[in-house]
C-alpha cells in the first residue's frame, strides 16, 4: 500500500514538474504577494499626505488667551471649548482630533497614536512652539533677565495612548490573506489536471486497470497537490516576509514599527499554510472527482471556490472578528483568524490545536467520500 502511494506520488510529482503550467501556477503566483504589499503601502502613503483640515480640529479645557487665538489661527487651528470630560467624549466620537488640558503651566496634549491624532499632535506642539517663543521674547523685553532663565516657562508633555498601528494591520493580514488565495489558485491545476485532465485524456482509466487501489491512487494524487500548495504557501510567505522588510525601509507610514514576525511566529504561519494546503486539495480534489467530466468543467466548478477562500478573513477583518475556540473549527475563518493572532503575537496553542484537529476530520471525510466516488464507474467516467 505504501509503495503503491509513493509510486502515485512520484508519478504526478514528475508530471507537474515537467508541465510548464503546473510550474508557473506554483512559482509565478507568489510573485503578486509583494507587490500586493509594496501597492498597498504605496497607497498608504499617499493617502497620508492629508490636507491639513483633517487634523487640525483641537479641544481646548482652558481659557485662551488673545496671543494664543492669534497663533492657532495663523496655524490654521479649529479651536473647540469644552470640558476636560466633553471633550474626552467628543474625541472618543472623532468629532476633535485631540484635547489639551492645562494645569498651571503645563499643557498636555491628550489622544492617542492613530494617523490623524499624530499629525494633530504635531501640530499642536508646533502651535505651542510658537506660544513658547512669543512668551519668551515678552519676558525678555519687560525684564532684564537671563534668556535661560525662561526657557522652561510652560511645558509640553503627551499623553498618547498605544494602539496596533492600523496600516502595519492592514497590509500583514491582507497580505495572509493573498496567500491563502495563492496556495488555493496554484492548486487547482495541478488538482484538475490529475483527475478530471485524466479522465478527459482516458489515462485513468488505464491507471485503473493496474493492480493498484483506488485509495492508493486518490491519496497518491493528493498528497501531490498538497505538496504543490505547500510549496506556493511557503514561497508566498518568503517573499511577504522580504516584502514586508522593504515596505519597513522605504515607507514613511511604517517609521519606528518593525514590521518583521520572529521566528516562532514564521514557524506558526508555516504551521497554518500547511494545514490549508492539505483541506484545500481534499476540497479541489473531491469537487473535481465529483462533479467534472472535462479540464473547462472542472475549472468552471473551482472558480467559486477561490473566492470562498477568500471571503470569510476578508469579512472578519472588516467586521472585527476575533478568534475563538468555535471560530478555531470553522473551515476557512479559522487559518485567517489565527494568523492575525500571529501577526499580533497572541498565538492561542488551543486555537491551532483545534484547527488541526477539524481539518483532520474533515480531510478523513473528504478522502473517504472521494475514494468511495472513484469505485463507481459513473463517476469515473460518465
Amino acid at each position: 500500500m505504501k509503495n503503491n502511494i509513493w509510486n502515485i506520488l512520484k508519478k504526478e510529482i514528475r508530471e507537474m514538474f515537467r508541465d510548464k503550467k503546473s510550474l508557473s501556477m506554483m512559482l509565478v503566483i507568489p510573485i503578486f504577494i509583494p507587490l500586493l504589499i509594496i501597492g498597498m503601502s504605496a497607497l498608504f502613503e499617499n493617502e497620508m499626505n492629508m490636507s491639513i483640515t483633517d487634523y487640525n480640529k483641537i479641544g481646548f479645557s482652558y481659557e485662551l488667551s488673545k496671543e494664543e487665538e492669534l497663533i492657532a489661527e495663523n496655524f490654521e487651528i479649529d479651536i473647540i471649548k469644552d470640558t476636560e470630560e466633553n471633550l474626552k467624549e467628543k474625541f472618543e466620537n472623532g468629532e476633535i482630533n485631540l484635547y489639551i488640558t492645562k494645569k498651571d503651566n503645563n499643557y498636555i496634549i491628550n489622544g492617542d497614536d492613530s494617523d490623524t491624532t499624530t499629525y494633530a499632535a504635531n501640530l499642536v506642539e508646533n502651535f505651542y512652539n510658537t506660544y513658547k517663543e512669543y512668551l519668551q521674547t515678552e519676558y525678555l523685553a519687560t525684564h532684564n533677565v537671563n534668556s535661560e532663565e525662561v526657557m522652561n516657562i510652560i511645558t509640553v508633555e503627551k499623553n498618547i495612548v498605544a494602539q496596533d498601528n492600523f496600516f502595519a494591520k492592514y497590509v500583514m493580514n491582507y497580505g495572509f490573506l493573498f496567500i491563502i488565495m495563492a496556495i488555493t489558485v496554484s492548486a487547482t491545476y495541478p488538482a484538475t489536471d490529475a483527475t478530471a485532465g485524466e479522465k478527459e485524456r482516458g489515462t485513468l482509466e488505464t491507471l485503473l486497470t493496474f493492480p493498484i487501489k483506488s485509495k492508493d491512487i486518490i491519496i497518491g494524487k493528493f498528497l501531490s497537490v498538497t505538496l504543490s500548495s505547500i510549496i506556493t504557501g511557503v514561497i508566498s510567505l518568503i517573499l511577504a516576509v522580504i516584502s514586508l522588510k522593504i515596505a519597513n525601509n522605504i515607507f514613511s507610514i511604517y517609521e519606528g514599527l518593525n514590521l518583521m514576525l520572529p521566528l516562532s511566529s514564521l514557524i506558526f504561519a508555516i504551521v497554518v499554510i500547511i494545514t490549508y494546503s492539505f483541506l484545500i486539495s481534499g476540497l479541489l480534489c473531491i469537487a473535481i472527482a465529483s462533479k467534472s467530466k472535462t479540464f473547462k468543467e472542472a475549472q468552471s466548478a473551482l472558480t467559486p471556490l477561490t473566492f470562498i477562500s477568500f471571503f470569510p478573513g476578508m469579512i472578519a477583518f472588516m467586521v472585527g472578528i476575533s478568534s475563538s475556540n468555535l471560530y478555531a473549527i470553522i473551515p476557512f475563518l479559522n487559518y485567517t483568524l489565527i494568523f492575525t493572532d500571529i501577526t499580533n503575537g497572541t498565538v492561542n496553542y488551543l486555537h491551532i490545536i483545534l484547527m488541526l484537529i477539524s481539518t483532520i476530520i474533515i480531510i478523513a471525510i473528504i478522502l473517504k467520500v472521494i475514494i468511495k466516488q472513484y469505485k463507481s464507474e459513473k463517476v469515473l467516467f460518465g
